[in-house]
């Protein structure tokens, strides 16, 4: 039975991907992943407020010194000390370890909203040994007036520039929150992107009314979570040629050929890792494995994008909305009786 697929012009032994998370923040960790069976391993991120920081405090001790006398030699580290790595070197470091240290792609993982410093990182990500890059462009405008024309060209601005810097295959994460999804989709393609990961999730904070303080908290992903990235999924798969990544929502093997049977190139968790462990990702292989053997599939390539939308325009915009009518009489069937 073939498992294999392609994703961001790589070869992959099968479509199961373990997304950014904490299971891929030590080398350990990757080869657990790895020795599980899972295709790919996209890192951890590294986020662009670890680097500004890292900035600041370089920049700080440069001041610090840079008025002193040159006799004060005292004040300056003493030959033999070395200095403390910066988060971005760890990182870097810890890819090129991950790399060596196991025989499936190890996927870079950059998390931000400006330009910042990602093309000298991309580029020492490229040099790290990383298979690809995955851009997590996590932009909520605080800033009200800023236009949506604005943002979306915030994240086309990204693209463009780590595209012009590093040969790598380049995955963008993004949100689904634009006015147009698709359209955007295909404009980051258009400005470099190999493939884009749907989607990213907005962490939306607490309220307690006790504290009457807001606090953030991270959720792990459930299964009814895998219908907006399916959606979309299925009214791109027709439309490009570059790699679709489907996130979020994979509990079972179920959802995994759900995501397959909508078009995606490989299908990406963390929560079902993290939940059950490392090596769940066998289960959900082997279950992938037993669904095609009862199906008569041979290969993911014979069953991938079967129930993708249509290509023609006319015939996409009728079916999602036949889709949405659909869904609607439905409820009411269902739900249009009760009585309170």
């Amino acid at each position: 039975m073939e498992l294999s697929t392609s994703y961001l012009g790589l070869r992959l032994r099968n479509p199961l991907v373990a997304s950014a998370g904490p299971l891929s923040q030590t080398v350990d960790g990757v080869r657990s992943l790895a020795g599980a069976g899972v295709g790919a391993v996209v890192m951890y991120s590294l986020f662009e407020e670890q680097v500004r920081r890292q900035r600041v405090l370089d920049a700080e001790l440069e001041e610090r010194y840079e008025e002193s006398s040159p006799e004060a030699l005292s004040y300056f580290p003493t030959p033999d000390s070395t200095p403390e790595p910066g988060v971005a070197d760890r990182y870097v470091t810890l890819v090129e370890r991950a790399a060596s240290a196991v025989d499936v792609p190890v996927i870079a993982s950059i998390n931000g909203s400006s330009l910042g410093g990602w093309v000298t990182i991309a580029r020492q990500l490229a040099d790290a040994g990383a298979a690809a890059i995955e851009l997590n462009i996590y932009f909520v405008p605080g800033d009200l007036s800023i236009t949506g024309a604005e943002v979306e060209q915030r994240h086309l601005d990204i693209v463009g520039a780590v595209r012009a810097a590093v040969p790598l295959p380049i995955a963008v994460k993004l949100s689904p929150y634009f006015s147009s999804p698709g359209n955007m989709a295909l404009r980051l393609i258009e400005a470099g992107a190999d493939g884009l990961v749907l989607f990213n999730r907005f962490l939306q904070p607490e309220v307690d009314i006790e504290t009457l303080t807001v606090k953030p908290s991270v959720a792990l992903s459930t299964r009814f979570e895998g219908r907006l990235p399916r959606t979309w999924i299925a009214a791109l798969a027709r439309h490009t040629r570059a790699s679709l990544a489907a996130t979020s929502g994979v509990e079972e093997a179920a959802d995994v050929i759900r995501y397959l049977l909508a078009g995606a190139d490989v299908v990406m968790t963390t929560s079902a890792l993290v939940r059950h462990g490392a090596e769940y990702a066998g289960t959900l292989l082997d279950g992938l494995q037993e669904w095609m053997r009862r199906r008569g599939y041979s290969s993911v390539d014979d069953f991938r994008g079967l129930l993708a939308v249509p290509a023609d325009a006319a015939g996409a915009s009728s079916y999602l909305r036949a889709g949405y009518v659909a869904a609607l009489e439905n409820a009411r069937r269902i739900y249009g009786s009760l009585r309170y």
